[in-house]
């Protein structure tokens, strides 16, 4: 039975906690630029109230996207809010999620993700559309039991295992029980086929205890290990440190258990991608905005402008939400991942898909199906929102710009017809030369700072060029005797 974590707000909580628990370390834990976790860990008895209000030091110089060497001093200020008892440290362990300020002045840093999420949802505010947004992420990810990778001058290589892949039948190594799971064949899948419920249940039960509400877990459709958890919805810095959670605990509990997990986009050739849709949507006060019995899938106008905010912006959108050369390799046809620029109500093949299950007011919402966990979720909520709000300003129509609704499958369309749809880009370079183009809608509000942008692209097209200029093995197969 899981237990409630404390409730440490004020100051004075965490540090009576501290005391009374018998604390030895407290972890501070932040985001790097680009969706990377960072920690730095303080004796317990060095936390008191000033250290609370001002933050911890740290050399930002060092760390991915951050401060140039000539002014790297920075500070990590706790949330205090977010404060639980770390189950996977021998020494009794405290951790706190951070925010990142300068270190001489304790102003908020103007590339800390968290503090974009932040400035992004007082924009909304600003804006008067609406006075807070409601997020829901959804991250699937593969357990694997064994896993190399490495790559040389002389050879790539990677190799995964899994004992519910179908490969290993029929192999002398292996002792089967007819229990594998075919290609695609793993959504929903029962014990004994299910080999990670009791790793899954594990992680939320986790979850749980340190403040991360979970609405279910599931085996997803890919065979070999594809999971599922879902975080019931919450504000968007507060998903933006579920994200993070998430990822750290089953990461944790996979490795106790002798089993290693992966977030990539694409880790296996024919089976199904790992997606990270975000279900999003915002209230005025108690008002749900998004909602009009009258309008197509029971969206309002602003709504639909909102959704048109998105699909215009859809091609940049996705260099931050989408941030790498695996990502592209998810996005293509026969997966389930949205490969066009349209919306739909249920349509699973639409880059934004209306759920049909969200029928009442306060439940109207849309769900962004292209992004996935490679990304920063803080940045990526953070501009999808920006993107959206963009749309409700320019007063946007889905429909006059030829993103839909289309509630028929496109891929029985005639040729012809389909090119008529506007795709996703295709590759990660393609991603940013869009973002390139199209970045004015971020730095609205000052929300995105412009320097950013330039960081942004040249991290990741350098990331590009790394794999574009090496040889993959599979073209050993295709062209070695060329």
């Amino acid at each position: 039975m899981t237990t409630s974590p404390p409730v440490m707000n004020p100051p004075e909580d965490l540090l009576r906690h501290v005391r009374d628990s018998k604390v030895r370390m407290v972890d501070l834990r932040f985001c790097n630029l680009f969706g990377g976790w960072h920690h730095l860990t303080l004796p317990a008895t060095h936390i008191d109230e000033k250290m609370l209000e001002r933050g911890e030091a740290f050399d930002g110089s060092s760390i991915p996207g951050y401060s140039k060497l000539e002014c790297g001093d920075l500070a990590l200020r706790p949330d205090v809010s977010t404060a639980f008892d770390d189950p996977f440290c021998e020494l009794p362990t405290v951790t706190i999620i951070c925010s990142i300020v300068e270190a001489d002045n304790g102003r908020p840093y103007a590339r800390d993700p968290r503090g974009i999420c932040e400035k992004a949802e007082a924009y909304l505010k600003a804006s008067g559309y609406g006075t807070h947004s409601l997020w829901g992420p959804e991250l699937e990810f593969y357990v694997f039991d064994k896993v190399d990778h490495g790559s040389e001058t002389n050879f790539t290589q990677y190799r995964v295992d899994s004992e519910e892949a179908v490969w290993n039948v029929g192999q002398n190594t292996q002792q089967h029980r007819g229990y594998s799971i075919r290609r695609g064949g793993g959504y929903l899948v029962c014990p004994p086929q299910d080999r990670l419920q009791d790793l899954r249940s594990e992680a939320v039960e986790v979850l749980e205890r340190i403040g991360v509400t979970v609405r279910y877990h599931h085996h997803e459709v890919g065979g070999p290990g594809q999971c599922e958890i879902e975080p019931q919805m919450g504000s968007m810095l507060k998903m933006g440190d579920a994200i993070m959670l998430i990822k750290y605990v089953v990461r944790m509990v996979a490795d106790r258990r002798g089993r290693t997990t992966t977030f990539m986009p694409k880790p296996l050739h024919g089976e199904a991608g790992s997606g990270l849709h975000f279900h999003q949507y915002f209230f005025k006060g108690e008002e749900p905005v998004f909602f009009d019995q009258q309008g197509y899938a029971g969206l309002s106008k602003l709504a639909r402008s909102y959704t048109a905010g998105l699909l215009d912006h859809g091609a940049s959108l996705l260099a931050i939400t989408n941030p790498s050369t695996n990502s592209y390799k998810r996005l293509v046809p026969g997966f389930e991942a949205p490969v066009n620029l349209f919306y739909s109500l249920g349509n699973r093949s639409a880059a934004i898909r209306v759920p049909k299950y969200a029928v009442l007011p306060h439940e109207k919402r849309i769900e962004f199906r292209p992004p996935d966990a490679t990304c920063n979720g803080y940045l990526a909520m953070a501009a999808m929102l920006m993107a959206g709000l963009d749309g409700i300003k320019r007063e946007l129509d889905p429909s006059a710009l030829g993103f839909g609704p289309i509630d028929e499958n496109i891929f029985h369309w005639a040729e012809e017809r389909r090119a008529t749809i506007k795709p996703l880009p295709d590759s990660l370079s393609a991603a940013l030369r869009a973002l390139n183009s199209d970045h004015e809608y971020l730095l609205a509000g000052e929300v995105f700072p412009r320097d950013i942008i330039d960081i942004w692209s040249t991290r990741k097209t350098k990331e590009s060029e790394e794999i574009q200029s090496r040889p993959h093995p599979h073209e050993f197969a295709m062209y070695y005797a060329v």
